[in-house]
């Protein structure tokens, strides 16, 4: 998904659990970005190609309800399966975001994508921007949002690359281990920077 002359810069953002990546998509909405989520793409991929996922994963059906758990079980430990459910989605995905990248025909676009390097996404991206804070900061967080138990946290942690990995690879880190204040300050320095190195406001 690199910049092309009829593309926006496409600039992803990421972060482990906890660290606020949903409240820095918020910012940036309402500072005016647009923002696209990974997430809903696939949810609709998903319902696009109900049909063909029942052929495949029939077990992971309850009538026509995709129990997405059961899928997630079913290909998580089948690799075969897993890249059959792969070919199938990413595809759709792929067409759903050139779909959405023209119809916002916005200079700017933010990608939001939770599992941006575990997935291989920043060779498609401009930039990544990661939202990062100390474990402790969200451990705590998670488990005050979403009655999850440290322990159930810490396996989704554990699922993730370290975050350390992660400031490695990303072009763009924004802190947020502090208040609502020294986020916004800290994003809107890397905004600054992404403006004046692509040329797009």
């Amino acid at each position: 998904m690199a910049h092309q002359a009829k593309h926006p810069i496409i600039i992803g953002i990421t972060g482990n659990i906890g660290s606020g990546k949903s409240t820095v998509a918020r910012l940036l909405r309402e500072w005016g970005y647009p923002v696209l989520d990974l997430d809903l793409l696939a949810e609709r991929a998903r319902e696009n190609k109900k049909e063909e996922l029942k052929r495949l994963f029939p077990e992971a059906f309850l009538g026509e309800e995709l129990d997405r758990r059961a899928l997630g079980r079913l290909v998580f430990s089948d690799p075969e399966r897993l890249k059959a459910l792969e070919d199938l989605l990413h595809p759709e995905i792929r067409r759903l975001l050139e779909a959405e990248l023209a119809r916002l025909e916005a200079p700017l676009v933010f990608l939001e994508i939770p599992l941006l390097f575990e997935k291989g996404w920043e060779a498609r991206l401009d930039g990544t921007l990661l939202v990062a804070a100390p474990w402790e900061e969200r451990l705590r967080r998670v488990v005050a949002r979403s009655g999850l138990s440290p322990e159930e946290v810490l396996a989704r942690e554990r699922a993730q690359m370290p975050e350390a990995e992660k400031r490695r690879r990303a072009t763009w880190v924004v802190e947020n281990a502090g208040s609502l204040e020294d986020l916004e300050r800290s994003l809107r320095g890397v905004l600054a920077d992404i403006q004046g190195r692509f040329g797009v406001r």
